[in-house]
């Protein structure tokens, strides 16, 4: 804890000295799983890219001191070698344990704990005037802070530290895969599979309206003899397509499909690929999609590179990469939606319990009550158009609205200031900003928001006339394929020092 808190004090007397100076500055991590764009200034910044430890385990109580910038897999590997293991572990490796905190992040065993904020007992965080306090939702001096913490994106402090509730880790998974016929059935089978206290994972995937697969895990130390399924070597199957082959092998089936999963394996089941991400990728470069092809891309298909390529590619302008959270009783209302407006299949489906009695993240914004939600997990490549692409992503947030819904700040947001604060509590928000002096940093909806080109509110950008530069600029990002061999070059380079997106 010396090294820690060493480098905390370093936070801390930066952030005082921006501070007193008035000087509005941002937190770089080192690295990024947002889609969004960065907009760092490298003399405006806290840098708490070091913050990368797993600290200090209370076996006892199963909970564990991290620090904010350790990823998914290094926190598990170093849990299950204590016997223990996360209660939500995000299915991407490199999201790490503040930014699953910070945004809004969830996962298979998330209808029973909710949302990654949930399993989090409390944080240590640098105010914007550079005191380091320990916040709460016990506490009720600090719970307000906390909870508002939880989903606004680092825009009230800088967090430094989380204890982190933990269960017993187990070697395996025994996953069960369910075909169904309707988003109705899909429903009915997460709704069962709910309410089974032996169920510790929950997800599923349609692959059109009336075809899919809900997937029901168990953690268990024994396997099924014969069957033990991995998916993370090269000559492993990317866990969408297996499942996509069960569903096929098993249509007719009175008993469904059971195999083991060893636990990691299973967790970060959907790295290579990016659930099915990396098929975009085949598509953009015209390249056959075979297991030989496959086989030998396999270096650039896992999460971090292909995160890497897609930023450095500038295509994250032109992806949709949206989690949206809808109530059952719309769910089919809105898949169908999805369908007619994008024609974008698979889609994810994974159950969200908003969160405990008493538990209210910003996140959640103020609508969402304590019924169950289904996220609808929508990636594929948007219009070309910039303007269709935003009308598309506005359309989409509007229905979720309408729905009585909610989507995930993780993405670009195409709300304008008055439509994103009729969803979340602005008064409670920028009450904590003054209360805690957090108005140095960006706020929530400075973070999230995009240029919406004239699209949409009173306030947005007047466009000017385009220079050459900005003409040649343009022209490079949307010539075919030179965006996507510079992303693929850089990527390449980030591989070869192992470094994530935004490391330099």
């Amino acid at each position: 804890m010396d090294q820690h808190n060493a480098t905390v004090s370093q936070i801390s007397a930066k952030v005082r000295e921006f501070h007193d100076a008035k000087t509005p500055f941002r937190i770089y991590h080192g690295s990024t799983l947002s889609t969004r764009d960065s907009a760092r200034q490298r003399n405006q910044i806290v840098d708490v890219s070091t913050l990368n430890h797993v600290l200090k385990f209370n076996k006892n109580k199963k909970t564990v001191l991290v620090e904010p910038n350790v990823p998914m897999d290094a926190l598990v590997s170093a849990t299950m070698a204590e016997g223990l293991l996360p209660q939500i572990v995000m299915e991407l490796p490199n999201i790490t344990v503040g930014g699953g905190f910070a945004g809004t992040s969830g996962e298979s065993s998330s209808f029973r704990y909710g949302l990654f904020d949930c399993t989090i007992k409390s944080i240590e965080i640098v105010l914007g005037n550079g005191d380091v306090i320990i916040a709460s939702p016990e506490d009720p001096k600090t719970r307000d802070l906390f909870w508002y913490c939880a989903g606004s994106c680092g825009s009230l402090g800088v967090i430094t530290l989380l204890e982190m509730q933990l269960i017993e880790a187990k070697q395996y998974v025994e996953l069960t895969y369910i075909s169904v016929s309707s988003v109705q059935e899909s429903i009915d089978v997460l709704q069962e599979a709910e309410n089974d206290p032996s169920v510790d994972y929950i997800d599923g995937i349609l692959y059109a309206m009336d075809r899919g697969v809900i997937m029901i895990g168990r953690l268990t130390n024994t396997s099924i003899p014969g069957k033990i399924q991995t998916f993370d070597k090269a000559t492993d199957p990317w866990f969408y397509m297996h499942a996509e082959d069960v569903l096929k092998q098993t249509i007719g089936e009175k008993a469904p499909y059971k195999e083991s999963i060893p636990t990691a394996a299973y967790l970060f089941r959907y790295d290579r690929g990016v659930f099915w991400s990396g098929l975009r990728a085949f598509n953009y470069f015209v390249t056959p999609f075979n297991r030989v092809t496959r086989w030998l891309l396999n270096p650039y298909m896992y999460t971090r590179t292909m995160i890497h390529a897609l930023h450095r590619s500038g295509m994250a302008k032109q992806v949709i990469i949206q989690d949206l959270a809808i109530p059952y009783s719309k769910s089919e209302e809105f898949i169908r939606y999805t369908d007619e407006r994008t024609g974008l299949w698979p889609l994810w489906l994974c159950p969200v319990k908003p969160g405990p009695k008493g538990h209210r993240s910003f996140s959640l914004g103020a609508k969402i009550g304590k019924e169950m939600l289904l996220d609808v997990g929508i990636w594929g490549m948007g219009p070309n158009d910039s303007r269709q692409f935003i009308k598309l992503n506005r359309d989409f947030e509007a229905k979720v609205e309408e729905v009585g819904g909610l989507k995930c700040l993780y993405a670009h947001a195409y709300y304008t200031e008055a439509e994103f604060w009729n969803i979340y509590d602005e008064e409670g928000y920028n009450r904590l900003r003054r209360k805690y002096h957090a108005e140095s940093l960006p706020s929530v909806y400075d973070k999230v928001r995009v240029d919406l080109k004239g699209m949409a509110g009173e306030h947005q950008s007047i466009e000017t006339p385009e220079g050459w530069g900005e003409w040649a600029c343009r022209n490079f990002w949307d010539t075919w394929p030179l965006g996507g061999l510079y992303g693929v070059a850089s990527a390449t380079k980030g591989m070869l020092i192992e470094s994530d997106f935004l490391l330099k």
